[in-house]
């Protein structure tokens, strides 16, 4: 097959959607398959375009063996309503244009989404190239903007609400990664048959238990140590971790460490100041392949959202790669992910946005037994392998295309 993968998010860039955007597209490719990423230039999630992409309307490289075809887009740290429109909109002209004007044709046009208007750059390309329209779900927007507080503007809201379902009708194929969102997606008028679910997962080869070299190179050896790993964002409750944190700030063998930036950076840096956190480690963002070293260097890993009917459905890829490196899982997400860390005997569930639910399980953990904990990790290691790897999922995703084009030979 010949796959146009258009996503907005791409490594170098950090993050879970880069992660599963990479690794499908690696997967496909290693299969025998042409890829090409259709992506913005890097710069999530600080807004700042690194000094060799800046003013530039097209870049053409090579990725780890894929071809990618990078594309401008207004990027600024300042994250508000406007720039994000701004952000998110202009990628979606910018890489329409620029996805004319690639060489060769395709079979399938894939789009990934968030962010929502890709979609848009997806179905302009697939009519352009006579080819099948495939568009990934990730998240249900604009029901999750207007649940944040995003999005407010009723006339906005009904506008975004009649494009979603345009997407809906006009897509070949629907991806969802949740069977959460799979099931709102049947509650539209779009045709079940035409809706697949690829959960996320993890890749099992890169994401398992590395030893404790890693803790003992960071001088917390003798620390029991919790360790988030992720965007530092709106969605995932950043206050209520660091309230977690000053609430375990007497204990001393006890250390937080955070890896990641995002929109509340700035915040959770001034929190760790203001409430003199010396138990809180903040370590940037890192490279997604010296990820594992540090997650195995955790007793616990938190995996959180805030609470809202809208993560009920979610299912965050950080818990996965947290299971595949043998780690305790404190969930501090109801819903489906509950469902499958409780499943796989890999975790502790908190409720959302309550300190003091965050609190017990921390010290439930702690007060376990090493052999406790490390047959959490074991249960939680087997039960990824079996279900969540990426390699199985890139399976699936091959199977729904090639069931999609076989159709369009025999129709």
């Amino acid at each position: 097959m010949r796959i146009l993968y258009i996503t907005q998010y791409f490594p170098p860039e950090v993050g879970a959607t880069q992660t599963r955007a990479f690794e499908m597209a690696h997967n496909l490719k290693s299969w025998g398959h042409q890829i090409v990423i259709l992506t913005e230039m890097p710069n999530h999630p600080v807004g700042i375009v690194p000094a060799p992409y800046r003013r530039k309307w097209r870049v053409v490289e090579r990725y780890r063996g894929l071809p990618v075809v990078r594309s401008w887009v207004f990027a600024r740290p300042k994250k508000t309503f406007f720039t994000r429109m701004g952000f998110y909109l202009t990628f979606m002209a910018s890489a329409a244009i620029n996805g004319v004007f690639i060489r060769g044709g395709f079979d399938v046009v894939f789009a990934t989404s968030p962010p929502f208007f890709v979609g848009l750059t997806g179905l302009l390309l697939s009519r352009f190239f006579n080819a099948r329209f495939v568009f990934e779900i990730r998240d249900l927007w604009p029901r999750s903007a207007v649940e944040l507080g995003e999005l407010r503007n009723p006339r906005a809201i009904r506008l975004a609400e009649k494009l979603e379902l345009f997407y809906y009708r006009k897509a070949d194929r629907l991806i969802a990664v949740t069977q959460g969102i799979r099931d709102i997606l049947l509650t539209t008028s779009v045709d079940p048959d035409k809706v697949a679910l690829i959960r996320n997962g993890t890749n099992t080869r890169l994401f398992r238990h590395a030893g404790a070299e890693k803790k003992t190179a960071l001088g917390l050896q003798d620390k029991f140590v919790v360790l988030y790993a992720g965007i530092l964002g709106i969605a995932q409750g950043m206050e209520t971790l660091c309230r977690l944190v000053q609430r375990c700030k007497a204990d001393p063998d006890l250390h937080f460490i955070f890896i990641g930036a995002g929109p509340l950076q700035e915040e959770v840096q001034t929190w760790r100041q203001q409430w003199e956190l010396h138990n809180l480690s903040l370590l940037g963002q890192l490279p997604h392949r010296e990820m594992p070293a540090y997650l195995s260097a955790a007793d616990a890993c938190l995996v959180p959202l805030k609470k809202n009917p809208l993560f009920l459905g979610a299912l965050p890829s950080k818990m996965f790669d947290c299971m595949a490196c043998e780690r305790p899982v404190i969930l501090s997400v109801d819903g489906e992910a509950r469902t499958v860390l409780e499943k796989a005997g890999a975790g502790l569930y908190a409720e959302p946005d309550n300190v003091e639910a965050l609190y017990r399980a921390v010290y439930t953990l702690k007060s376990m037994s090493l052999a406790q904990r490390q047959a959490m990790g074991h249960s939680g290691r087997a039960f990824v392998e079996n279900r969540f790897s990426r390699q199985q999922q890139a399976r699936e995703l091959e199977a729904v295309l090639l069931d999609l084009l076989a159709m369009r030979q025999n129709g």
